[in-house]
């Protein structure tokens, strides 16, 4: 197993894509993006990768973008961070037994990652679940974090069908909940609103927590 590596290459449409990031907005973080939050978390949100004006600008999950507006308000909402809105990655916010990491670590062109590049990002993600502790449960953002933790956790990726608030048992007894990923895209078009996304975040906070 491998653990998270900042100076990643594997994937060489990824690499030369940072390359290019790095020309042309020199203060951006554009590097592999690490998971952010406690080591040995009761609750890890899995998402798809970093947004290229966010994670990839900012160097931590889901900050600086659309995606962790109603993520982080509803993190803090439930007592795992400190704080609701998530700016930079120095900004003081703080997650209490809780870790956010990405399937895929680095920014893909136009959001979407091979399938092959999935597959070759996937060791990190099967180090970070092989070190969590047995009543951790999982919460998968989309599709892709789901097959992602399903590949990780030693299944066949169509081992169990992605539905929004579906719960699994994973080897070893750990929970993963799915819920739609918290893009702009799917909460502009109500395909997941605040309350759908705080119930499924509730269902597993109930889960981590008892």
């Amino acid at each position: 197993m491998t653990e998270f590596n900042a100076a990643c290459r594997l994937c060489p449409r990824l690499a030369a894509f940072l390359e290019a990031g790095r020309e042309s907005h020199p203060d951006y973080h554009c590097a592999p993006v690490a998971p952010f939050g406690a080591t040995l978390p009761k609750l890890l949100v899995v998402g798809l990768a970093p947004g290229f004006h966010g994670a990839n600008a900012t160097g931590r999950p889901f900050t600086g973008d659309y995606a962790g507006i109603l993520l982080y308000q509803t993190l803090h909402a439930l007592g795992w961070s400190s704080r609701s809105v998530s700016r930079a990655r120095d900004d003081g916010l703080q997650l209490h037994g809780c870790r956010i990491t990405n399937a895929v670590k680095c920014v893909p062109p136009e959001n979407k990652p091979t399938p092959i590049e999935i597959r070759t990002c996937n060791r990190y993600l099967q180090a970070e679940i092989a070190g969590l502790p047995p009543a951790t449960v999982i919460l998968a953002l989309g599709a892709i974090a789901h097959g992602a933790v399903l590949r990780a956790s030693g299944l066949k990726v169509g081992a169990a069908k992605f539905a929004h608030g579906a719960e699994f048992i994973l080897p070893g007894g750990r929970r993963l909940i799915d819920s739609y990923h918290c893009s702009r895209y799917n909460t502009n078009t109500g395909r997941l609103t605040a309350a759908m996304f705080a119930a499924v975040l509730s269902r597993a906070t109930e889960l981590a927590r008892a």
